[in-house]
């Protein structure tokens, strides 16, 4: 099954379930569903960040630092995390991602979802999914930041990134 036929919950604006919908559509249609962003370092505390794929139908090529995706049909965010941290990583046996916020994030031009926010620590090599990852480093946070203003970043994980900065103080 392709990305784009993966089944997913479509919900409103409290987050409740009102249907599904095939991902494709959900993307095309502008359909809120759920998303788990999940922040991960290594055993230095230094974050995990990568170049999406082109082949992406959701922000191709640009950076990320984040690991995370879509909420399957009947899927709990939890689960999702973690199961999304590692396939994304390319590990197995990661601890349970420990979750930190939920906020509805809008593009303000018609592509919105409720967006769970988890950090995680990945202290084993890892071996990113190559249909997914293009490039990926761990970087200090400060390398992050010097990069914020030089690299084309997902904006949702902008507006996650902003979110978790604001919660840190």
């Amino acid at each position: 099954m392709s990305a784009a036929d993966e089944i997913l919950d479509i919900v409103d604006e409290n987050d409740r379930v009102t249907g599904q919908a095939r991902r494709g559509d959900a993307y095309a249609q502008g359909l809120r569903h759920r998303c788990v962003f999940v922040w991960t370092r290594d055993a230095e505390g230094r974050v995990f960040v990568h170049r999406r794929t082109a082949t992406k139908l959701v922000f191709p090529s640009l950076y990320d630092m984040f690991v995370g995706g879509v909420v399957g049909a009947g899927e709990s965010y939890d689960d999702a995390a973690l199961r999304e941290a590692e396939e994304e990583l390319g590990v197995t046996g990661l601890p349970r991602p420990e979750r930190l916020f939920k906020f509805l994030y809008d593009d303000g031009a018609g592509r919105t979802w409720w967006s769970a926010v988890y950090e995680a620590r990945c202290e084993g090599p890892v071996a990113p999914q190559v249909e997914e990852v293009a490039w990926h480093g761990f970087l200090t946070e400060a390398e992050v930041e010097r990069r914020l203003g030089e690299w084309e970043w997902v904006p949702d994980g902008l507006a996650a990134y902003a979110r978790l900065r604001a919660r840190r103080g």
